[in-house]
Order: structure tokens, then C-alpha cells, then sequence
């Protein structure tokens, strides 16, 4: 078969085109492709909802890809190996309570089974600002990443949610973008964000899952954006509280679109 370069454009184009379109109404809008993010992606789907998930970068699977130090090993406790277990990804016991897995085969089997639950990844796509109704957000407004690092005056598109989760990690960035722009409070203890601690692992932990919640309505925030939002410690290359905190974060919302009746 002879092949045809023009064929092969059009395909691109006309397909994630569709794919843009079909994603413009959503109910939820995952904002990070970390471990947070895609194990809510992958939940909310498999509960029924229309879910997309958007990540700046090239890569999916944020901070986990490196492990600790590039050392591409993470470790979990024994409540985080449940969530492994679902993903059927191999782990190894260390020492009673502690669990290693291959950074890379963690992060890639996520990714896949996430896309195969039904949800639609955009990387290169960066949020830079939401939109907000009657004190709640109602979408977020994204652009590509290259045009927000070349700072190019171009301006955004938008996409409608019912519900968002902020998984971006440390630098929380839609939850800033609210503190910034949105003139409400957060659903902090100050109305602001909190701000994230030095390292603790045993105390980040638990804490992360502790503030996987609602911190803005209509924005949950989950992974180490509930501690950078709420105020507590880091926990460095132990990713057991960000696997439990995309599985509550997918459980509390889906437990929202019920009562609204999706």
C-alpha cells in the first residue's frame, strides 16, 4: 500500500478534533496526570462519568516517573498496596508495612488503564484560568503549554465541568488561580490557601487524605495539592496517600453527581 502523507494529516486533525469536541462538557475536569489525577480519572470513569484529564507537560504520570532521586523505585504502605493491587501492578515486600514498585511500570499501567477505563488524556495542555458562576466553578480554560511558555499573547479556550480536581502537585495551580483571581474565599481554615511544609512523611500521609475535599465549590483538590491547599507536610518518593487520595477524591464527587442526578 502506498501511503499518503496528506491521509495521514487529515487523520490527526480530523480525529483529535472530535476528540476536542466531544470533551467540551464534561462532568469532571482532572487538572495533573500525577498519580492523584489518574487514579480519580480512572475511578470517575469506571463509575459512569464523562471525565478528561489535562497535563502540561508531554509526559503523564507527574513526580512518579523518578522515583526518589531517579532512583525509579516507589515505595508504599500497606493501605497503598490495595490500590496497586486493583491496577494488578507487581510489588515487592521490604520490611513489614513498606512495599517497592517499578516507578515506570506503576506510572504506565495508570496511564493505560485510565485510557481504557474511558478517560480522555490532553497533554500539552495547560489550565491558565478558571471560569466561575454564582461563587462556583464551572470550568476550566486551557491553552496549549508551548503558547504559555513562550508567553504568546493567544488567547484560551474553554471547557465546561460540572466538577474539577486540582492534582497539579505542589504548585496547586488551579486552586491559585482562584486565590488570585476570584474574589471568594477558599474553603480553608484562613479563606487562602495554607501553604505546604517540609518533609514528614508519616504525618503527610495520613494528611493527604485527610484534606482530599472540596476546597473551592466545584474544585476538589487531591495528591499533594490537598496538603499544599490545607497546610502539611511533603512526603517525598511514598505514593501510597496519593493513590488513596485519587480513589476518595473519585468516590466524593461521584457521591455529588448522584444527588444531582447526573
Amino acid at each position: 500500500m502506498k501511503l499518503d502523507e496528506q491521509v495521514i494529516t487529515r487523520a490527526i486533525i480530523e480525529r483529535f478534533s472530535k476528540k476536542l469536541l466531544d470533551n467540551l462538557s464534561l462532568d469532571v475536569a482532572v487538572v495533573g496526570g500525577g498519580p492523584a489525577g489518574l487514579v480519580a480519572a480512572y475511578y470517575l470513569a469506571r463509575g459512569g462519568c464523562k471525565v478528561a484529564l489535562f497535563e502540561r507537560k508531554l509526559s503523564i504520570g507527574g513526580g512518579m516517573w523518578g522515583g526518589g532521586m531517579m532512583f525509579n523505585e516507589i515505595v508504599v504502605q500497606e493501605e497503598g498496596k490495595r490500590i496497586l493491587d486493583v491496577f494488578k501492578i507487581g510489588c515487592r515486600k521490604f520490611k513489614t508495612g513498606y512495599y517497592t514498585a517499578d516507578s515506570v511500570e506503576t506510572v504506565s499501567t495508570l496511564c493505560s488503564c485510565a485510557a481504557k477505563a474511558g478517560v480522555t488524556i490532553f497533554n500539552l495542555m495547560s489550565v491558565e484560568d478558571v471560569m466561575v458562576r454564582d461563587n462556583r466553578v464551572t470550568g476550566v480554560v486551557i491553552n496549549w503549554t508551548a503558547v504559555e511558555m513562550s508567553s504568546l499573547h493567544v488567547d484560551p479556550l474553554c471547557v465546561k465541568a460540572k466538577f474539577v480536581i486540582d492534582a497539579t502537585g505542589h504548585p496547586i495551580e488551579v486552586i491559585k488561580v482562584i486565590e488570585r483571581k476570584v474574589d471568594a474565599e477558599l474553603l480553608t481554615p484562613s479563606g487562602k490557601v495554607e501553604g505546604e511544609k517540609s518533609m514528614w512523611a508519616d504525618v503527610a500521609e495520613r494528611t493527604t487524605l485527610e484534606n482530599t475535599r472540596e476546597a473551592f465549590p466545584g474544585v476538589y483538590v487531591a495528591g499533594m495539592s490537598a496538603n499544599a491547599t490545607f497546610g502539611n507536610f511533603r512526603m517525598g518518593p511514598i505514593f501510597g496517600g496519593m493513590l488513596l487520595s485519587g480513589e476518595k477524591a473519585a468516590k466524593l464527587i461521584m457521591q455529588r453527581l448522584k444527588k444531582k442526578g447526573k
